[in-house]
């Protein structure tokens, strides 16, 4: 017991590992820059979207559903999560490669990640609660035709969009606001394997994305994407025949072009994964002046779970770890806790504000305007009179016939083992998407067991 040498090297071993991410545990980061070519000065004062502008930010892509060890090549949907480094503090987009989720109501995302977790009982995934929770929630239909469509497997991180999903707000010195949508287009194009292909590669390496992108980067392929905005007025918003705030749907082009800004590239790997990409925290309550949120409900309920969430897995003070502070001075009072690592920001007397030993001060410059409040105060009906049919069909009736085919091929491999009670009730909602969609899915169905 003497040999503290002995005792300090196990002692820290049996310390090293910290409790995985709730979901997105598995996943795979770089560092980058954003350079804004475009000009929407007229829309926002945040820095860091003013034209010429560079801002130095890291990226972190993802499976939602799986632990530490899964196969990268699943099918699932990937996080796009983005930290920018701005001038003004850190601005954090965590977003997905669909625009799109399964639910609109955050009371429901627990639900949720429940069915695609292991099952209480047998530890195993469960098809049955994936399509039980599926079948009885009619505004997953949007997100399930994207995930079980080709697009639901991309070979890497660098052959798949990303989105920020969500409606966030731009606002100017004026006070204006509009409401946004942010895209991240791939330069490298849409590569995606078929269930088969994906199976294969499993079976050969199950770290295929992190060999992909580190090798990328390594060999100096520096991947890219062209980042891309949409921008809805709040009268538009008003006029519009749907929620714009529901993240189960798209703005459509047409009425909301894409308007390009500029271009993000990855071109530096971590020295270190764990000191900065298990160690990365992203929030969307990370914002700066000048970009804002929504009324959208999934985005509310993420402002504090996210952060919620790394006070519990990294710690009180996540923030000031190294991957996860601003690059430039950002004043708080932020006090004491577990982990309370770094220096008093000014006078040891100025532990609260207001204070008169010359501590920061509350700046109304970065407050945002003030947002409309309207209807009841009570809990969200969040399927009163909503349409969750028109979108998934003219996502489906975009694709060719050999793309449905796979689509349902996909869905009927993932229903194996399914209760048939829960398979026709999903069948009846992809009827009403579209009754190809519906006889398809059953066609597929049969072809895999005759007796359905």
């Amino acid at each position: 017991m003497q040999d503290w040498h002995l005792i300090e090297k196990l002692a820290h071993q049996n310390r090293e590992r910290i409790p995985e991410r709730v979901v997105h545990a598995k996943g795979w980061g770089a560092h980058g820059t954003l350079k804004i070519t475009g000009d929407i000065s007229h829309l926002t004062c945040a820095r860091v979207l003013q034209p010429s502008t560079e801002t130095p930010m890291i990226a972190r892509f993802s499976t939602v559903a799986g632990e530490m060890g899964a196969a990268d090549h699943e099918r699932d949907v990937r996080g796009f999560a983005l930290k920018f480094y701005t001038e003004e503090g850190n601005w954090d987009l965590a977003g997905n490669n669909t625009p799109v989720f399964f639910v609109r109501d955050p009371l429901k995302f627990p639900d949720f990640i429940h069915t695609q977790k292991r099952h209480p009982r047998t530890n195993l995934r469960s098809p049955t609660a994936m399509w039980d929770f599926w079948s009885l929630s009619p505004e997953s239909l949007h997100q399930i035709t994207m995930l079980f469509s080709d697009r639901g497997l991309p070979v890497s991180p660098m052959h798949m969009n990303g989105y920020g999903s969500h409606t966030y707000s731009l606002w100017n010195d004026k006070g204006e606001r509009v409401w946004v949508k942010f895209h991240f287009k791939t330069r490298q194009g849409h590569r995606h394997y078929t269930h088969a292909e994906a199976e294969k590669v499993i079976g050969e390496t199950r770290e295929g994305y992190q060999e992909a992108l580190f090798g990328a980067i390594e060999a100096g392929e520096f991947p890219q994407w062209t980042v891309q905005v949409q921008i809805m007025t709040e009268a538009e918003a008003g006029a519009l025949s749907f929620n714009p705030f529901d993240l189960t749907k798209v703005w459509p082009h047409a009425g909301f072009p894409l308007i390009e800004i500029g271009m993000l590239e990855l071109n530096r790997n971590p020295d270190n994964y764990f000191a900065e990409v298990e160690l990365l925290a992203f929030s969307p309550s990370n914002v700066v002046r000048g970009i804002g949120h929504s009324p959208d409900r999934m985005l509310q309920g993420r402002i504090f779970a996210y952060a919620d969430a790394h006070r519990y897995r990294l710690g009180t003070h996540y923030e000031a770890l190294p991957v996860n502070r601003p690059r430039c001075p950002v004043h708080h009072y932020h006090k004491d806790g577990a982990m309370r690592f770094f220096a008093n920001a000014a006078s040891p007397d100025a532990y609260y504000e207001p204070n008169s030993f010359g501590g920061p001060r509350q700046d109304s410059a970065f407050t945002e305007p003030p947002l409309d409040l309207n209807g009841p105060a009570a809990r969200f009906d969040h399927r009163d009179g909503t349409d969750d049919f028109s979108q998934p069909r003219a996502l489906f009736e975009l694709f060719d016939a050999a793309q449905k085919d796979r689509l349902f091929t996909n869905v009927a491999a993932a229903m194996r083992s399914v209760p048939v009670e829960i398979i026709e009730r999903q069948i009846d909602l992809f009827q009403q998407v579209h009754p190809e969609y519906g006889a398809g899915v059953c066609a597929a169905l049969d072809a895999l067991d005759p007796q359905f």
